[in-house]
């Protein structure tokens, strides 16, 4: 229950890039602790990287348990990277214009386009 609790606040308040970089690193922190290296340099910074990430990971979370699963039913931290002023779609307000998505998709698109043009040929 802690574990789905503290990765729950830990997703208001990381980014995905900084979860997916903890995310990966974990197979090899248990390898370490594992096998004794627990002072090696390697084990040394990888707990730096894990105290770094943890700074403002603060709020509470709202679980359900049911039936022997555990369900998130509410989050809030003070240091929420999540502001709905922002993230709002309406027109005239906060800061995301729908069309601003246009050249990030074409970018993004760009490899796939040229992969299915060589695939034409």
């Amino acid at each position: 229950m802690l574990h789905v609790a503290h990765r729950a606040v830990e997703s208001l308040t990381l980014d995905r890039n900084a979860i997916n970089l903890k995310d990966s690193l974990m197979p090899r922190f248990a390898q370490l602790a594992y096998n004794g290296f627990w002072f090696c340099p390697e084990m040394e910074l990888l707990l730096s990287l894990g105290k770094q990430s943890q700074g403002r990971v603060s709020g509470t979370a709202r679980l359900e348990l049911y039936k022997g699963n555990c369900m998130v039913t509410g989050r809030k931290s003070p240091f929420s990277l999540y502001d709905e002023d922002i993230a709002t779609m309406e027109k005239d307000q906060g800061a995301y214009n729908p069309q601003d998505a246009d050249g990030f998709i074409r970018l993004h698109a760009l490899p796939l386009r040229i992969q299915r043009r060589l695939q034409n040929k």
